[in-house]
């Protein structure tokens, strides 16, 4: 493509490559200034309506001007390829200056600061970004951030039906192990909002969850909620709580950790009730850090910084706190009071057997969970191993997905302690490794046409 000439556009150099396509350094002959080209996927936008509502979305997004916002020129389609011309920026983004380690407290809460104000601006306009993630953040020579693909992710939007999404994107999901989400996966998985993971619908709040998930990258170098898998990832980011920045690294001000959490909060309710405010907070904690002045938190939110950075070093979160009181509180008791151990016979039998039932409750779970699945027709197997269940399948359509993971997150919800289940979905499988997989411990149903041998 070096060379030539689309419309008005001639290509200079590929940037690079991502789920939605090609993008190019190019340059508008008629204004004889440089753009990033992105060359779309056809097959993103093989069916007109969705190809309509993508339009109408960038066009929406092409209408809002900031700063913070990469501008988008241009939207048209020559010779059976649809691209967008958008503002070039030259610079690097978060991704990489977080990779080379050139991003120091103040300069990633200027970035936030900039990418919040110019998300305010997109919310007032009534258009949600989706994918928000240190790869869509450039961030010029001259330290300006800017805010990349506002309005390209409609084409991703989780509201298509499962026969609107093209088989490549489905494919390509599945083998990664990636559970579908209204058939295709909105966001990078590591920043994606809650809401996004379970498959619902999302508004300005899931893009203040993204953006916190951005800041907690640039303040610690580490993603909150990244796991060995992309399951374990959204399991992670529904129900698990991410570490506090302050016990990631313990010179960070109290402040950025209460701005963060608010954003990571599960419920999107319980977080910033839109950009502007959290920009608000950004803005006061940047002009904190030039001044060298320190920001003086109420008692408490002190008091729930400290309990937070506690929970984190407890196991088992919440409840590792509640066996933790009841412990010193029991201890206290005992040390204080005039006890006879023989009258702590019945209550110790009482409390070991209730322990035992206790325990014994992820295993009864998990036998009612392999009934379940066998129910569904397309399930071949199913092979439970300590905590990972492996559900083989005919196919696996969005709502097989969907199902199953809501079947493991009920059971993870209703656990008291221990390890979460993950699932691990597999529908592309020869027979061969079918057989294999059937001839390990832990299978605990096989459907009646499957062969053993």
């Amino acid at each position: 493509m070096i060379g030539q000439t689309l419309k008005h556009f001639k290509f200079e150099e590929l940037l690079g490559m991502g789920g939605m396509g090609v993008v190019y350094r190019a340059r508008d002959t008629k204004l004889q200034r440089p753009v990033a080209l992105k060359i779309l996927k056809p097959e993103l936008v093989a069916d007109p309506g969705r190809k309509s509502r993508f339009i109408v979305e960038a066009q929406s997004a092409a209408a809002v001007t900031h700063p913070a916002i990469a501008s988008i020129y241009d939207i048209d389609e020559a010779d059976g390829t649809m691209f967008i011309a958008m503002e070039y920026i030259e610079g690097r983004t978060v991704g990489r200056l977080i990779a080379e380690g050139e991003l120091d407290l103040q300069g990633a809460v200027e970035i936030g600061h900039q990418i919040a104000e110019g998300l305010a601006r997109a919310h007032e306009a009534k258009i949600v970004h989706r994918d928000i993630k240190s790869d869509n953040i450039m961030v010029t020579r001259d330290g300006h951030a800017k805010l990349l693909d506002f309005g390209l992710a409609k084409l991703l939007d989780p509201g298509f039906t499962e026969d609107e999404i093209p088989a490549e994107v489905s494919r390509t999901l599945t083998k990664e192990r990636v559970h579908t989400i209204a058939g295709t996966v909105m966001g990078t998985t590591n920043y994606m909002s809650p809401e996004q993971a379970r498959g619902r619908q999302v508004d300005s709040k899931s893009d203040i969850f993204s953006l916190g998930v951005v800041l907690y990258e640039m303040v610690t170098g580490e993603l909150p909620f990244s796991r060995e898998t992309a399951l374990d990832t959204m399991h992670a980011i529904v129900f698990e709580e991410a570490k506090p920045v302050t016990a990631v690294r313990r010179n960070l001000p109290a402040q950025i950790h209460q701005i963060i959490s608010r954003c990571l909060r599960k419920r999107p309710e319980d977080r910033y009730p839109d950009a502007s405010r959290l920009a608000d907070d950004l803005k006061r904690l940047e002009q904190s850090l030039e001044t060298g002045t320190s920001l003086i938190l109420p008692a408490g939110e002190r008091v729930k910084v400290w309990l937070e950075s506690v929970k984190a070093s407890v196991p088992l979160g919440n409840k590792g706190l509640i066996i933790l009181a009841a412990v010193l509180v029991l201890a206290f008791a005992l040390l204080f009071t005039r006890v006879q151990w023989g009258s702590l016979i019945g209550p110790a039998f009482l409390a070991l057997f209730g322990y035992r039932f206790i325990r014994n409750r992820k295993r009864r779970k998990l036998s009612d969970l392999a009934k379940k699945l066998s129910k569904s027709p397309e399930v071949k197997a199913v092979i439970i191993q300590e905590d990972r269940v492996t559900v083989i399948l005919d196919k696996a359509p969005a709502k097989s997905y969907l199902r199953i993971n809501s079947q493991v997150e009920s059971l993870n919800s209703s656990l008291f302690f221990g390890k979460p289940v993950t699932v691990e979905i597999k529908d592309d499988l020869a027979d061969a490794d079918i057989k294999r997989l059937i001839r390990q411990p832990g299978v605990t149903y096989i459907r009646d046409d499957i062969s053993i041998g």
